[in-house]
């Protein structure tokens, strides 16, 4: 019975890790501003230049433990990682559920959004699970020789260090974001009608003016009650609003592009009928130069042949841009949207989107920007 238990655990863990590192792996630039926002809230923001690094890095310990945890391979230190592993996820976790400083821990991705107190309550489900293995550590049986499981192991650091490596430089294998290939962006803005709204309680807090005597009711009691027309009763302090049920959110909500003089140009850039190459670079202080120029000569081309309309969106100032425009000799007109949105776009600097309609046609990373020939062929020339 007690080896079924461990069994079970070994199973159960070895597999949640690697789910849990493989999902983060296929994003790992998203990862690596998740960690971004914990470096800030520790203070350590040093450390920003070594996120992507560690994101993929921190990746594959999880998928590299998992997969030694099931075949048993070295069971005694797999086991001191994992203990130590989930400790420092649960300590995170609880940091941000308590404090409510990063309110998407980022656990498993995007793929499966978790508030910071569910993210905690899984994590110390995983720690009975991972205390159960730790005890009995020397009771994991191995399912091949030493010599064989160590090469099992190299293999699976190379794969799981090889995946987040290719999924930085090529972009996600499953995209989980809202712009995905697909994705009509107007209708992931839209709140349907009828749609619930955010459900909120206000509390008062009371005190009555001849004993003392203090009380604590939300608005439906404190207006059932008429206590308001009690004039020895007052309300001490503002009432505190707190949400109390989340109603319906657009998928896409913080989108806006403007051009320099900040006119709004969202609605006319997504509701062209014809194909539009937008060239997405969220910082262009970071974004790769030679790239740049590449995806330049493919616009020359795109608007002379086909008067296909390119974009440069960017969150830099408009004196920035103008500049990085110029050195660059770009001939795409350059509109100006938030960070945040430019980087859950694509997760590339640059990327490139194909747009018509306001669909996402197809987008790429500026590795895999197929040659203008190829584009011509596939889409230019049927639009």
């Amino acid at each position: 019975m007690k080896n079924g238990l461990i069994w079970f655990c070994r199973i159960a863990v070895g597999l949640l890790f690697i789910f849990s590192g493989l999902i983060k792996a296929n994003d790992p630039l998203g990862f690596s501003y998740k960690l971004v926002e914990y470096f800030e809230v520790f203070h350590i923001t040093f450390l920003n230049d070594l996120a992507l690094t560690t994101a993929i890095l921190l990746c594959a310990l999880e998928m590299i433990l998992g997969f030694a945890l099931l075949i048993g391979v070295r069971p005694v230190k797999v086991a001191w990682g994992l203990l130590l592993l989930i400790i420092f996820f649960g300590f995170l976790t609880f940091y941000s559920a308590f404090f409510k400083v990063v309110q998407t821990c980022g656990c498993f991705g995007d793929a499966i959004p978790l508030t910071p107190w569910q993210s905690f309550s899984k994590d110390m489900v995983l720690l009975v699970l991972v205390a159960v293995l730790f005890v009995n550590r020397t009771k994991i049986k191995p399912l091949f020789s030493a010599k064989a499981g160590d090469k099992w192991l190299i293999g699976a650091a190379v794969v799981a260090i090889g995946f987040g490596l290719y999924t930085y430089n090529f972009m996600p294998v499953v995209d989980f974001l809202p712009y995905k290939i697909g994705a009509n962006i107007p209708d992931e803005m839209k709140t349907p009608p009828g749609a619930p709204l955010d459900v909120f309680e206000l509390t008062y807090h009371l005190k009555n003016k001849k004993t003392g005597e203090t009380k604590v009711m939300n608005d439906k009691i404190y207006l059932s009650s008429n206590i308001w027309k009690d004039a020895n009763w007052e309300v001490i302090g503002d009432p505190e609003n707190k949400l109390i049920k989340k109603g319906f959110e657009p998928k896409i909500r913080d989108l806006a592009i403007q051009d320099a003089q900040r006119n709004d140009y969202t609605k006319e850039l997504l509701a062209s009928p014809y194909y539009s190459l937008i060239i997405v670079a969220y910082d262009l202080d970071k974004t790769n130069g030679e790239a740049i120029n590449r995806l330049n000569a493919l616009a020359i081309n795109a608007v002379e042949n086909y008067n296909i309309r390119t974009i440069l969106l960017t969150s830099n100032s408009a004196a920035s841009a103008q500049a990085f425009a110029k050195a660059h000799k770009l001939v795409s007109e350059i509109f100006y949207a938030d960070g945040v949105p430019l980087k859950t776009m694509i997760r590339s600097n640059p990327g490139v989107i194909l747009l018509k309609n306001g669909i996402i046609i197809n987008k790429w990373h500026y590795h895999s920007v197929p040659k203008y020939d190829d584009l011509a062929k596939t889409y230019f020339q049927h639009q």
